[in-house]
C-alpha cells in the first residue's frame, strides 16, 4: 500500500520537521523473511554482569577415606536445587531463588486479572525490585486505553521520572510529530488514538540499563496492559525495548522490515526518538517503519 499518496499536507509538514523526505517502501522491496541490514545502528550496550556470578563458588575438601567398617544401608539421596554440574554443595541461595519463582507466579497470575484502576495503584505500591528504592514516581502509560497503536519504550529517564509520564522532553516531542505523520496522537481516540508505555515503570539509577530480574519482574504489567489495549499493532521503539519483548539480542538493524510478534499482536521495530535525534540520518528508516506499522495495523482490520 502507498501510503505517500494518502499524506494530507498537515502530515507531510509533520514529515518535513521531522527532517524526512516524504517516500513509500516498494511493495517488493523487501521480502517478508528476508534479513534487513541496517547502514547505521546504536551502538551495543555492555552487558550486564551479575556480580554473584563473578565470586567462585567455595569448594570444600573431599572427606578422608574412612577406615574400613561393616557395610551400611546407604543414606537417601539428595536433591540438590540450583547446583550446578559438578557442584560438590549446594548454593546458599537456592532456596531463595525457588521461593521467588513461586512467589512471581502467583504475583503473575493476580496481575493477569486486574482491571486498570487495579492495575495502576498495584505499580504505584509496587516493591517487586530495588528500583522502587530510588524511583521518584512510577511510569505507569499514558493515551487511549482501547487504541489501535501501541508504543512501548524502554525506560523512564528523568524527566519521566519526575513527571510520571513516558516519552517526554525533545525524544517525546520527535514521537509525538512521529506518530502525528500517521494520523495518530496520544490524546486521540480509537483509529486515531494510541498508547504509550515502557518495558519498566521505574528509572533505572543513572539511567543504567535494567537488569534482568528487574525486566522479568516487571513484565507481568506490561503483559496485562497489552491485554487490557488489545491493539492492532505495536511499535517497539529502542534497542532494548526490542530486545526484551522480543527476548533477542539481535541488533534493531537485522529486525527492522519484518512483522514480529509480542503476546500475539504485530510488533514493528524502529529505533528510539532519543537515537534519532542523536542521528537524524536515520529518521528516513524510522519513516519506512512508519509505514509498515501503518500496513501491518489496515490488515489487521
Amino acid at each position: 500500500m502507498n501510503w505517500t499518496t494518502r499524506l494530507d499536507a498537515r502530515q507531510r509538514a509533520m514529515l518535513a520537521e521531522m527532517g524526512v523526505q516524504v517516500w513509500a517502501p516498494e511493495a517488493k522491496a523487501v521480502p517478508a523473511t528476508a534479513p534487513v541490514t541496517a547502514a547505521v545502528v546504536e551502538p551495543p550496550a555492555a552487558p550486564i554482569r551479575s556480580e554473584a556470578a563473578e565470586v567462585p563458588a567455595p569448594r570444600v575438601a573431599p572427606p578422608p577415606a574412612a577406615p574400613a567398617r561393616e557395610p551400611q544401608a546407604p543414606a537417601p539421596a539428595t536433591a540438590v536445587v540450583g547446583a550446578g554440574a559438578g557442584a560438590e554443595e549446594p548454593a546458599a541461595e537456592a532456596p531463595a531463588v525457588s521461593a521467588a519463582g513461586v512467589l512471581s507466579d502467583t504475583r503473575a497470575g493476580q496481575i493477569a486479572a486486574m482491571d486498570w484502576d487495579a492495575l495502576q495503584a498495584s505499580v504505584a505500591a509496587c516493591e517487586a525490585c530495588g528500583l522502587c528504592k530510588t524511583r521518584r514516581n512510577t511510569v505507569f502509560g499514558v493515551g487511549d486505553r482501547q487504541a489501535d497503536w501501541m508504543v512501548i519504550g524502554e525506560a523512564p529517564g528523568e524527566q519521566e521520572d519526575r513527571q510520571g509520564e513516558p516519552f517526554v522532553g525533545a525524544a517525546g516531542q520527535l514521537l509525538d510529530r512521529m506518530l502525528q505523520a500517521t494520523g495518530h496522537r496520544r490524546d486521540g481516540a480509537g483509529g486515531q488514538g494510541v498508547y504509550v508505555a515502557n518495558v519498566l515503570k521505574c528509572r533505572p539509577p543513572a539511567n543504567r540499563n535494567p537488569q534482568p530480574q528487574e525486566v522479568v519482574r516487571c513484565e507481568p504489567y506490561l503483559m496485562r496492559q497489552v491485554a487490557l489495549v488489545k491493539p492492532k499493532v505495536i511499535l517497539a521503539m529502542g534497542r532494548f525495548a526490542v530486545q526484551s519483548i522480543l527476548r533477542t539480542d539481535e541488533p534493531i538493524g537485522r529486525l527492522r522490515g519484518r512483522v514480529h510478534h509480542y503476546q500475539g499482536v504485530p510488533v514493528i521495530v524502529t529505533y528510539h526518538p532519543a537515537y534519532l535525534l542523536r542521528n537524524p540520518a536515520d529518521k528516513a528508516k524510522a519513516w519506512a517503519d512508519l509505514c509498515l506499522a501503518m500496513d501491518t495495523a489496515a490488515k489487521a482490520g
